[in-house]
């Protein structure tokens, strides 16, 4: 094996893609980088002189394919859709069988499908893996979750695990401290094989729509403080690092405290105060959404919060509507302490219910494409370096540890436990923003999943009779086996009275 050739490549340097290939050449592996605009290559690699592995300069793809040690490992960092599949077939022809592709990018799971596919049928490997972390996670340890042929993953492997984040074999808490030049060493990598071909993407955007959840909740949490108890982003930055001390340990958690305490650094006020309440996203959250619906897989939380962000898009004709559209006063009376204390619950079990339902979809779509995940293993490598990374984690892990065909989180003794013990204050939360007239789409979306799932007996009865009536659907019938259909003759004349 040559020394001088490089260990792996990287096609988009971008800010992910910059800070990736730095995070590899700080592990002491060797990369080639290449950018379409060759003076963008050359000015990175200039400016990072010194990295223990070493980054090498290729202004066309030729170089950079001849650069790296066989079988060729190339990362892909650009935008997902069209411009991966046109990088894809600019790399094919300096190719050789056997080389190895890694689409690194937020591509939907059932493009990499394909592109796997395709690519295995001219004799080449395809990995789409999930990275998760944004800047920071891909500068000093991302959270990585590869889909794709076992064989490559094996080659890729030892990159993977050495360039992600690591946590706490013991407690499952990330380790920090990482520096340029200065990676952890040692700890659970969190990085993991999900499964074939577009598992990792998959379990990816479930990922983000989870995160959807979760940062819509937190929203609605601070909507409350500051609607009904008049709380000062101070203080609310106060609240939220004093709940970033218990069960709600987590990366939103904190960088929310953050947020809050922070100045405006043009005019001193509040720096949240100041940023108008319009929210953009990327379709990860959507993605998830209408997977769910399509699966027929109830993720309510999960479509409430990206529905949040498109009502937030509407910013004008909200305004109008406030003006013209009436709902009740803003006059809470109650104690303010212990509400605090009710909206944390109300946090909880939502995240709880929301995480619930993003693992009964990633259930369902193993089924769908024959995959077999693990359920532990998803969240330990949510631990650190993603987005999402919370101690909540390790509650999961634990509970497919202790029952790995676990049907649903809720079922689990630690959160069944959990929500039993906070339910109450939960119920609070949604009934006194509801009097209030404060939106609250996942904390009441969550309520509800929550019930429904508990409930033994659902009015779908009545809706199925209806479908029955107006276009002949059938209807299961509850003295009967399940799987045995049928249909009443509805014409008014043949109507019978109830027997009484």
């Amino acid at each position: 094996m040559d020394d001088n050739l490089s260990e792996i490549g990287l096609i988009g340097l971008a800010v992910m893609g910059q800070n990736l290939a730095l995070n590899i050449a700080d592990h002491g592996f060797r990369i080639s980088v290449y950018n379409r605009t060759s003076s963008k290559t050359k000015a990175f690699v200039e400016s990072n002189p010194d990295t223990p592995g070493g980054l090498v300069d290729c202004e066309s793809l030729e170089k950079l394919v001849s650069s790296i040690q066989r079988p060729r490992k190339i990362i892909l960092l650009v935008q997902a859709g069209e411009a991966t599949d046109a990088v894809i077939n600019s790399l094919l022809p300096h190719l050789d069988k056997g080389d190895i592709i890694i689409d690194g990018g937020n591509a939907k799971w059932t493009d990499t499908i394909r592109r796997e596919k395709e690519l295995k049928g001219k004799g080449f490997h395809f990995i789409g893996s999930g990275v998760s972390g944004g800047e920071e996670g891909a500068r000093f340890g991302p959270s990585l979750m590869p889909g794709g042929d076992l064989e490559a993953w094996a080659t890729l492997e030892p990159i993977w695990q050495s360039i992600a984040a690591k946590v706490d074999p013991e407690n499952g808490k990330p380790l920090e401290g990482a520096e340029p030049g200065k990676p952890i060493e040692g700890g659970f990598p969190c990085s993991a094989y999900i499964g074939p071909n577009g598992a990792g993407h998959y379990v990816k955007m479930v990922h983000n729509g989870i995160e959807y959840g979760d940062m819509q909740m937190i929203c609605e949490a601070y909507d409350l403080m500051q609607r009904l108890l008049d709380l000062t982003p101070l203080e609310m930055g106060e609240i939220f690092d004093d709940w970033n001390k218990g069960s709600l340990d987590s990366f939103l958690i904190e960088i929310t405290a953050d947020i809050l305490k922070q100045a405006d650094p043009r005019t001193g006020k509040p720096f949240v105060d100041i940023v108008l309440d319009t929210a953009g996203q990327k379709g990860t959250g959507k993605w998830t959404s209408v997977n769910a619906l399509d699966m027929g897989v109830p993720a309510p939380t999960v479509s409430e919060a990206v529905f949040a962000r498109c009502l937030s898009a509407v910013k004008e004709e909200r305004v109008a509507a406030e003006s013209v559209l009436s709902g009740p006063e803003h006059s809470f009376s109650g104690d303010k302490v212990e509400f605090v204390k009710a909206i944390r619950d109300a946090l909880y079990c939502s995240k709880i219910c929301s995480y619930a339902q993003g693992f009964q979809l990633m259930r369902e779509a193993q089924n769908e494409y024959d995959w077999e995940l693990n359920f532990g293993e998803i969240a330990q490598i949510w631990r650190g370096g993603c987005i999402i990374r919370a101690a909540f984690l390790q509650k999961i892990t634990e509970a497919y540890e202790r029952d790995p065909s676990l049907a649903n989180l809720l079922l689990d003794p630690y959160f069944r436990d959990s929500i039993a013990a906070a339910q109450a204050n939960w119920r609070k939360v949604v009934a006194t923003a509801a009097e209030h007239g404060v939106p609250i789409p996942t904390f009441a979306s969550a309520l509800a999943y929550y019930d429904g799932y508990r409930c033994a007996r659902l009015p779908q009865n009545l809706l199925q009779a209806q479908r029955d009536y107006f276009g002949a659907h059938t209807y299961e019938r509850t003295d009967e086996e399940r799987g045995n259909f049928f249909h009443i003759d509805w014409p008014e004349s043949e109507r019978v009275e109830l027997a009484t």
